[in-house]
């Protein structure tokens, strides 16, 4: 299956070529049509699972942000709207399956990550829970609808949320209430939770807790910022999605805890910085501790416009962009070849593509976003491929040779520059104006339904 045929991407390569380089267009065709081609596994029940990349399993946040793309071409294909509905059935199916695992096998093989976890369903590959594993499915469920006006899918979504909305009340009080434990023999720290599998310590706070970041990582503390404005962010649209269908039972459960999340992470996950002044912090646990860093997975502090619902010019926003930006964030790399965000979960020095098309996308400035595009084209080693990080001086040293999630974000960007992309679909605006979907048959624009 390819997209070259596509309207919407013929006319976005047309627009990259006048930028002087047609590599840019062959990437993001290239980008696309790996996706399709390499990670998309139809299963026998017509759910579709979706690889990561090198690593054989399913992601519940990769495989929504390796579909994020699709979605501003989809308007008039029927058969890729029909894929990303298969994959949301998917991902609800393994959300209700174990609600606090991360990534799934794509059947009972047993194949795991670590065999020695403290897990024995064969299902699952690794169950480390993250909270935005939960809400990046409900953003793509509510964003599916607003680019297509399709509804078939919102049933399952808001039955989904329900579960979602147990768990992440139960880990808003993680101490006395969780039965969650995590841990893993194997590897380094980050790969496992102290205090027995339970995590460092923590107050209730109004935040739900998380006991990995993004990354699968250990949090150091364990409420993660960008996380939990990302849930908030999941929720306002489950009340858009429950509201639609009558539920108003659910809508107010949802738009209750929505709040919640960011009062209680407004209140708990700001801090002053002597140079930034007021920003979010990375993670805090409520007891006075913080931990100011950014991370390149998403959702990020860098990237909370995109995941979090958060304007580009909020001023708390622009200042922890400021901090995260600046030699003051210990993941923050300059070097000959590029600059960008890293990693704990990558070695030092090495910058993440997925972190430059964020940069990208969430500035106010076009110029610095082609510059960003740019230098996602000239930072693949030759291998015509992003990858998950890259040295900031020699990008022939990299980490993965093929991470999906990359190539999703190069077509994010690609697309977004020559105004394309999914920017409708998650960029804050006051309700009016701007709520429409790019038609290049007709140069103009088509509304976005009412979601």
């Amino acid at each position: 299956m390819s997209v070259a045929d596509n309207p919407v991407v013929r006319e976005a390569i047309r627009r990259l070529d006048a930028f002087g380089d047609a590599a840019y267009g062959r990437m993001l065709l290239r980008c696309l049509d790996d996706t399709l081609a390499r990670t998309i596994r139809t299963m026998p029940d017509g759910t579709v699972f979706v690889v990561t990349g090198d690593i054989p399993a399913m992601w519940l946040r990769d495989s929504t942000t390796q579909l994020m793309p699709f979605l501003a071409i989809m308007r008039d294909d029927r058969s890729l709207q029909d894929l990303v509905i298969a994959v949301l059935r998917r991902q609800f199916w393994q959300i209700q399956r174990d609600p606090y695992a991360n990534a799934f096998n794509s059947g009972p093989s047993g194949r795991a990550h670590d065999p020695d976890d403290l897990c024995d369903d064969p299902w699952v590959w690794e169950r480390k829970y993250e909270v935005d594993s939960l809400a990046f499915p409900l953003l793509l469920a509510h964003r599916l609808w607003c680019a297509t006006g399709r509804t078939d899918h919102l049933a399952e979504a808001v039955r989904t949320a329900r579960t979602v909305i147990r768990l992440w009340r139960v880990e808003q009080d993680h101490e006395s209430l969780s039965p969650y434990r995590f841990v893993r023999h194997s590897g380094p720290p980050s790969d496992t939770l102290g205090g027995a599998g339970r995590g460092t310590p923590v107050a209730r706070t109004g935040m739900t807790w998380s006991g990995f970041r993004p990354s699968d990582d250990a949090c150091a503390f364990g409420y993660n910022v960008p996380a939990n404005l990302c849930a908030s962010a999941a929720l306002t649209a489950v009340t858009r999605m429950a509201r639609s269908l009558g539920d108003a039972v659910l809508e107010q459960e949802a738009a209750a805890l929505a709040a919640e999340l960011r009062a209680a992470t407004e209140r708990h996950g700001v801090v002053t910085h002597p140079e930034f002044g007021q920003i979010y912090a990375y993670e805090v646990d409520g007891l006075g501790n913080a931990l100011l860093i950014d991370d390149a997975n998403m959702p990020s502090l860098l990237s909370l416009p995109i995941t979090a619902g958060v304007p580009v010019d909020d001023p708390l926003y622009a200042a922890t962009r400021a901090f995260v930006r600046s030699p003051a964030n210990p993941t923050w790399y300059r070097g000959s070849a590029a600059e960008g965000v890293g990693s704990p979960h990558t070695p030092p020095d090495h910058i993440w593509p997925i972190a430059i098309a964020v940069d990208g996308l969430t500035s106010d400035d076009p110029a610095h976003a082609r510059r960003n595009l740019r230098m996602l084209l000239d930072t693949d080693a030759g291998t015509g491929a992003m990858h998950e990080s890259f040295h900031k001086d020699d990008p022939g040293k990299f980490t993965r040779p093929w991470f999906s999630w990359a190539n999703a974000m190069y077509a994010e960007l690609a697309l977004d520059t020559v105004g394309l992309g999914t920017r409708p679909l998650w960029a804050a605006r006051a309700p009016s104006s701007r709520a429409h979907l790019p038609d290049p048959g007709r140069g103009g624009s088509v509304p976005v339904p009412q979601c």
